[in-house]
C-alpha cells in the first residue's frame, strides 16, 4: 500500500453537494459552496456542477435522499465526472455507500483540506503535523481508499475488490506510521519549544485571520521580505518568522495558516505546536478581508479558533484589509473611511482598528503606528530601562 504523496498537476472534473436544514438562508448556504468551490479550485478540481438538498437531518446510509443521489449519479455518468465533493464530513459507512453508488472518488471537507495542506507543506513539521492528521482521519475510512489514494498516486489502481484482510494490513500500516510520526513531531516540537524560549525576550506580533484575507501580502509589506502570497486558499501552511524593527524597537513577525470553517480537528491538533507561535505572541494582529460578503462570519471563525488556542484576549488589532475592492471606493478618502467605520461600528471595537488596502499600500501608515504603540508598550515592560535611557 502505497501512501505517498504526488503533485497534484493533472486537473480532475468535481461536483459539489451540499446538505442544509429546512429553512437555512440561502445565502449563505451560495456562500458556503463558494468557499467548497476555492477549495476545490486550490486542488486543482474544476466545479463542473453543484448540487444541494435541504432536509432535517442526513440520511444515515448516505448523507443525501435517495432522489438527489439519483440525479448525482446520472449527472456523474453522463459526464464522466472524476470526484464528488461534500461540504460535511461523512462517516466511514457514509463514504462506503457513497463510492459504491457513485463508483468515483469522494471526498468530504475535511479530506479536501487535508489533501491541500499536504501539497502545501514545506518544512518538516509541517509535513509530519498533515500527514499524522491524514492517517488519522483516514483511519476510520480505509474501506476502499483506494479511491483517494489513487489520486495522490497518480495512478490508476485496480484493488476495488480489496479483502478484508488486506484492508486489516492496510489499518497496521497506518497504525505504525501513527506511532512514527508522532515520535518524529515530538522530536520537532522539542527543538521548537528550545526555539522559541530563546526569543523571549523579544515582543513577538502574529498575524491571523481567516484564509486568502491578505495576511502574506501585509507580512511581505511590513518585513520587506518575500512571504509567498497567491489567491488561493492556504498559501501559508508553515509558520513564518520575521525580525521587524519601528523606530529602533525590534519584534518578531509571524505569518501563521490561515482558518476556515469547519477545520479538520485532527488537523487542529497536529498543529497546535505551529500556532503556538499564536499562543505565545504579545499583540495579534486580526487581518479581515472587509469586502468579503461574510467577512463577519468568518471573523466569528477566527475567535473561535483562537478561543481553541487560549489566545483570544490578547491585545489586538483588527486590520480590515481590501478596501479598494469595496463598492464607492475613492481611493481611500478620509469620507470614505469615516463612512465605512460608521458602518462597522461594533466589529472589532474591543481593540485598535485600521481600514487599508496592503495591495494598493492604503493607509500602511496607520497600521505601523498600531503596531508600533502596542510593540513599544510591551518593549518597555520587558526593558523597563530601556525608557531611562532614552
Amino acid at each position: 500500500m502505497n501512501l505517498d504523496v504526488t503533485d497534484i498537476n493533472k486537473q480532475e472534473s468535481g461536483v459539489l453537494v451540499a446538505l442544509a436544514e429546512k429553512g437555512a438562508d440561502d445565502t449563505i448556504i451560495d456562500e458556503h459552496l463558494n468557499e467548497l468551490a476555492f477549495l476545490g479550485t486550490t486542488a486543482n478540481i474544476e466545479t463542473k456542477k453543484i448540487f444541494t438538498q435541504k432536509l432535517e437531518k442526513p440520511d444515515p446510509r448516505t448523507f443525501i435522499g435517495k432522489g438527489k443521489l439519483d440525479e448525482i449519479k446520472a449527472y456523474v455518468n453522463d459526464n464522466k465526472i472524476d470526484v464528488v465533493i461534500f461540504d460535511d464530513d461523512l462517516s466511514p459507512s457514509q463514504l462506503r455507500n457513497l463510492e459504491r453508488e457513485l463508483k468515483c472518488k469522494i471526498y468530504d471537507r475535511s479530506l479536501l483540506i487535508l489533501d491541500i495542506f499536504l501539497h502545501r507543506a514545506q518544512t518538516a513539521q509541517a509535513k509530519t503535523q498533515v500527514e499524522l492528521a491524514r492517517y488519522q482521519y483516514l483511519m476510520p475510512r480505509l474501506t476502499r481508499m483506494w479511491t483517494h489514494l489513487e489520486r495522490q498516486r497518480g495512478g490508476t489502481s485496480t484493488r476495488g475488490g480489496a479483502g478484508e484482510k488486506e484492508i486489516e494490513t492496510d489499518k497496521r500500516v497506518i497504525r505504525d506510521q501513527i506511532v512514527v510520526l508522532r515520535k518524529k513531531l515530538e522530536k520537532i516540537e522539542k527543538q521548537d519549544r528550545v526555539r522559541r524560549k530563546s526569543r523571549g525576550n523579544v515582543v513577538r506580533v502574529a498575524l491571523v485571520g481567516y484564509t486568502n484575507v491578505g495576511k502574506s501580502t501585509l507580512m511581505t509589506m511590513l518585513s520587506k521580505s518575500d512571504v509567498k502570497a497567491e489567491d488561493k486558499l492556504f498559501a501559508t501552511v508553515d509558520a513564518t518568522v520575521r525580525k521587524v524593527v519601528f523606530n529602533t524597537i525590534p519584534f518578531l513577525l509571524s505569518d501563521t495558516v490561515g482558518f476556515i470553517r469547519k477545520l479538520p480537528t485532527h488537523l487542529i491538533e497536529s498543529f497546535k505546536s505551529t500556532l503556538a507561535e499564536v499562543e505565545e505572541s504579545d499583540v495579534l494582529l486580526h487581518v479581515v478581508d472587509v469586502s468579503h460578503p461574510g467577512f463577519e462570519d468568518q471573523m466569528t471563525v477566527v475567535r473561535q479558533t483562537l478561543k481553541e488556542l487560549n489566545a483570544v484576549d490578547k491585545p489586538t488589532i483588527y486590520v480590515f484589509n481590501k478596501i479598494d475592492q469595496l463598492e464607492n471606493y475613492d481611493g481611500g478618502s478620509e469620507e470614505f473611511l469615516q463612512e465605512l467605520k460608521l458602518r462597522l461600528k461594533g466589529i472589532g471595537d474591543d481593540g485598535s482598528k485600521v481600514f487599508m488596502s496592503a495591495t494598493n499600500k492604503v493607509n500602511v501608515e496607520s497600521l505601523r503606528e498600531e503596531i508600533f504603540k502596542k510593540v513599544k508598550k510591551k518593549h518597555y515592560q520587558i526593558f523597563p530601562n530601556y525608557l531611562k535611557d532614552e
